[in-house]
Order: structure tokens, then C-alpha cells, then sequence
């Protein structure tokens, strides 16, 4: 027998038996890495989703079902579609709508497009823009009831600022809050200027992360600060513009804390009457038991807002 022949075979009979011993032994901790990231992962996970399906989608079920149900004196009874029947026959119901709409669009008119100026404003400047971003963002700090309690106090028609400023500068004095056709208005007023912050700051980071080479060709061109504005930064964040507009459509429909501070709720003459409040209204100042109203008007405000989202998500997929 040659000797290279018993070489070559003693030395592979025993690196085959190391390396296949070795690879085993560290395929195993990988193994047990690999289990125990994926076992924490999925515990995170699960709880997520146990959070997500007991405060969200439980009360969602809960509301549905709630909605074709009668409560009094703790017996629950079905009753179909009598409580659809019921707000549907009520002017007050109508109105809520009128109103939510009226407010959704002027908070639209001015929470929507004062924010993004705000941010093409201070993307401008070079000189103190932390600063400024602090300042406007100071409103969203504040706790909603005491921003909303300040503007009371600005709206006051005896000595509120507002009227305070209009009697110094020799101008006609307004009810304000006490008015059916100013009371609407002053309360969009309050809600944009508690809300307008954090979009601002949301379009602020859009704006940044233009490329500069986009002005300096629309410099070159000739383009004025407008014409900049419209084909080169609303194009550039248009994206951020469809989903701030989808969600601050969402926020606005569900309005309830500004008028209910700010005028009570109703209004004069029901002029700052929402839905959510009316929804508030049918379970909690009608002797309680309307709960089953007031999920009913609920579940059209769901399947409002879900088809409005589904329209606009459908009409932006089909415009990309």
C-alpha cells in the first residue's frame, strides 16, 4: 500500500468527523437565537394585538350590535332597526350633520392650508427656525381644555381680548360665541390654532427633504415664490398633503370638545351642534337609557367616514 494513500485517508476520515461536529454544534445556538428573537418578537406581537382587538375592534363589535339593542332598567332587548328609524326622524340629527359638515369645511379652508404656508414660511427662513418651530408647536402642548378655556376667555363680549382690540382700534365689537352666525367660525378658529403644530411641523420635514436643485432650475427659469410654490412644492409633497387632508377630514367629523366648551354643545340657536355630541347627548343627558341611539348614530358615522375613506383612498390610487 502507498504510504500517500494512508496519509490522504487518516487525515480526511478525521476533518470530515471535526467539521461535521463542529458545524452541528454551531448550527444549535444559531438555532436557539433564531427561536427565541422570533418567540419575543411574537410575544410583542401578540400583545399588540390583544390591545389593538380589546380597545378598538371589541368596542367597534360592541357598537354594532348595541345599535339594534334596547336597554331599560338593565334588560336588553332587540329591536331592529327602530333606533335607525328614530334618529332618522330627528331634525336635531340633520342638523348635527349640517353643522359637522359646515365645520369640516371651514377647518379644511383654514386648518389645512394656514399650516402648510406656516411651513413653507419657515422653511424659508435661515435665522431662528428652532425657535420658531417651538412657538408654533406650544398650542399642541397645551392641555386641550385649557387652550380652549383661553379662547372663552378671548371671546368674551364684555372683556375678551378680541373685543378689546376691535374697541381700541375703533372697530364695530362682535357676540362672538353668542352669535348663530359667528359662533361656528370662532370655533374653528380655537380648533385650528390647537391643531395646526404638529401638521405644520408634518409638512416642515416634507419641505426639507426637497431637493434644492429643484428651486435653483425654477430660480433659473425665472419662477417667482408662487409659481415655485405650485410646481415645485405642492408636486414634491403631495403625497403628505392627500394623507394630512384623508385625516384631518377623519378628526374633523368627530369634533366634540371645542364646541362643547366653547358653547355648551348646542350653540345659539344649535348653530355648533355635532354628532358626536348629539351621540353624547342620546346616551348620557336622556335619562341614560339611549345607548342603543346613540350607538345607531354611531354606526352611521362609521359607515360614513369608511365609505369616504374607501372613495378617497380608491379616487388617489387611480390618480398615482
Amino acid at each position: 500500500m502507498s504510504p500517500y494513500k494512508t496519509t490522504r485517508r487518516a487525515s480526511r476520515i478525521p476533518a470530515d468527523r471535526t467539521g461535521g461536529s463542529g458545524g452541528r454544534s454551531s448550527k444549535r445556538p444559531e438555532l436557539g437565537r433564531t427561536v427565541r428573537r422570533n418567540v419575543s418578537a411574537h410575544g410583542f406581537l401578540f400583545g399588540a394585538l390583544v390591545c389593538f382587538g380589546f380597545f378598538t375592534w371589541y368596542p367597534m363589535v360592541r357598537e354594532v350590535v348595541m345599535s339594534f339593542q334596547k336597554t331599560r332598567r338593565g334588560k336588553t332587548t332587540w329591536v331592529g332597526l327602530e333606533n335607525l328609524e328614530r334618529i332618522f326622524g330627528d331634525p336635531d340629527f340633520w342638523t348635527a350633520w349640517r353643522n359637522t359638515f359646515l365645520f369640516t369645511a371651514l377647518a379644511l379652508l383654514l386648518g389645512f392650508a394656514v399650516p402648510f404656508f406656516v411651513a413653507v414660511l419657515l422653511n424659508e427662513l435661515r435665522h431662528a427656525r428652532a425657535y420658531l418651530r417651538i412657538l408654533v408647536y406650544i398650542p399642541v402642548m397645551m392641555p386641550p381644555v385649557a387652550a380652549v378655556l383661553l379662547f372663552k376667555y378671548f371671546y368674551d363680549p364684555e372683556y375678551g381680548l378680541f373685543n378689546s382690540i376691535l374697541t381700541t382700534l375703533h372697530l364695530p365689537t362682535s357676540a362672538w360665541l353668542n352669535s348663530p352666525d359667528t359662533a361656528m367660525v370662532s370655533v374653528v378658529v380655537a380648533a385650528t390654532w390647537m391643531n395646526m403644530g404638529g401638521a405644520t411641523l408634518i409638512y416642515l420635514a416634507a419641505l426639507q427633504g426637497i431637493p434644492g436643485e429643484l428651486y435653483e432650475a425654477a430660480d433659473l427659469d425665472g419662477a417667482g415664490l408662487f409659481r415655485k410654490i405650485w410646481h415645485v412644492t405642492v408636486p414634491q409633497t403631495r403625497l403628505i398633503l392627500s394623507l394630512l387632508l384623508l385625516l384631518q377630514i377623519v378628526s374633523t367629523m368627530q369634533v366634540f370638545v371645542e364646541p362643547f366648551l366653547l358653547t355648551g354643545g348646542n350653540g345659539p340657536q344649535n348653530s355648533t351642534m355635532s354628532v358626536v355630541y348629539l351621540v353624547y347627548e342620546y346616551a348620557f343627558d336622556m335619562g341614560g337609557n339611549n345607548y342603543g341611539v346613540a350607538s345607531a348614530m354611531g354606526l352611521v358615522m362609521l359607515v360614513v367616514l369608511a365609505g369616504f375613506s374607501a372613495l378617497y383612498t380608491r379616487l388617489s390610487r387611480t390618480d398615482d
